[in-house]
C-alpha cells in the first residue's frame, strides 16, 4: 500500500502544512485503502485494485482547494468583478435607456439625455479598469 500512501502525498504536496490536512490525508487514504480492500474481495489482483481505486478517486482540487484556501475556518473572497462589470453595463444601459425615453417623450425639442449619460457611462469604464487588474494581480 505504499503505492496509495506515495500518490496521496504527491496530491497534496502543494498544501501548507496543518493538523487540517494531516487528517484529510489520513482520511484519504483509509478510503482508498478501503477500496482497495473490496476490489481485491472481487477478485482483482493487488497492482490493479490500487490502480483502479487510484482513478475513481480522481482528482483532490476541491479538497486542495480547501486546505490551501482557507485558514481554519475562514471563507475565501470570491472574485466577483466580472459579474460587477456585466451588472454594471445593464445598470447602465437600462439607466441610459430611461433618459432617452425621457428626454425624447418630455422635450423632443432639446437633446439633454447626452449630457447624463456620461456620468452614468463612469460606472461600468471603473468596473472594466477593476476587472483588468483583478486579472493581472491572478
Amino acid at each position: 500500500m505504499k503505492q496509495l500512501m506515495k500518490h496521496v502525498n504527491e496530491l497534496f504536496k502543494d498544501v501548507p502544512e496543518s493538523e487540517q490536512k494531516e487528517t484529510v490525508v489520513q482520511e484519504v487514504l483509509q478510503n482508498l485503502e478501503e477500496k482497495v480492500w473490496d476490489l481485491m474481495e472481487q477478485g482483482k489482483v493487488e497492482e490493479d485494485a490500487i490502480n483502479k481505486a487510484i482513478i475513481e478517486f480522481g482528482d483532490a482540487e476541491d479538497l486542495k482547494n480547501e486546505l490551501g484556501g482557507k485558514q481554519l475556518g475562514k471563507p475565501t473572497k470570491k472574485n466577483n468583478t466580472k459579474l460587477n462589470l456585466e451588472y454594471s453595463i445593464w445598470g447602465s444601459v437600462l439607466i441610459i435607456s430611461l433618459l432617452v425615453f425621457i428626454n425624447f417623450y418630455y422635450s423632443p425639442h432639446v437633446i439633454w439625455f447626452v449630457y447624463p449619460t456620461f456620468a452614468v457611462l463612469w460606472w461600468p469604464l471603473t468596473m472594466h479598469f477593476r476587472w483588468k487588474k483583478v486579472g493581472k494581480e491572478e
